[in-house]
């Protein structure tokens, strides 16, 4: 594997986990966007990820290894829509039932918090990884 590789490691975990952020940001966004409908209620989403493997190594038979990250999709979530009884509500149903998300506000800001600190050690990962090169390059001065 080469040095230049670690680039592309780190550069696929970075763009893994903008998405990740993207995702939680337009989950918090449409939180407690109402609706009449089971069917037109906002469902929480997120992404699928999966380890991008080094064939070379699976060829030679060596043990596989990660080489980087591959977005696989965006999933909805399965779990049940909230309801809530309020009649006076302007989208509520004929029943009186406002149709509310499945996006759990406290689990999505801890993606949030847990993709911010991904995406900064990555960053730290490719700034460690520059300075590293820099330094092997100003060894032989």
């Amino acid at each position: 594997m080469s040095s230049f590789s670690i680039f592309d490691i780190a550069g696929s975990a970075l763009s893994a986990q903008t998405l990740r952020l993207n995702t939680v940001a337009s989950n918090l966004a449409n939180a407690e966007s109402a609706s009449s409908s089971i069917d037109q209620t906002y469902r929480a989403r997120e992404p699928v990820f999966a380890a991008v493997l080094n064939e070379e190594a699976s060829a030679s038979g060596v043990a596989e290894s990660s080489v980087g990250v591959a977005v696989r999709g965006i999933v909805e979530s399965q779990a049940p829509l909230r309801q809530e009884y309020n009649p006076d509500h302007p989208m509520a149903d004929a029943r009186g039932y406002v149709f509310l998300p499945n996006v759990n506000v406290v689990e999505e800001m801890a993606n949030m918090i847990s993709a911010s600190r991904s995406y900064q050690t990555n960053v730290e990962v490719v700034n460690t990884a520059k300075q590293l090169m820099l330094k092997t390059l100003t060894m032989g001065q």
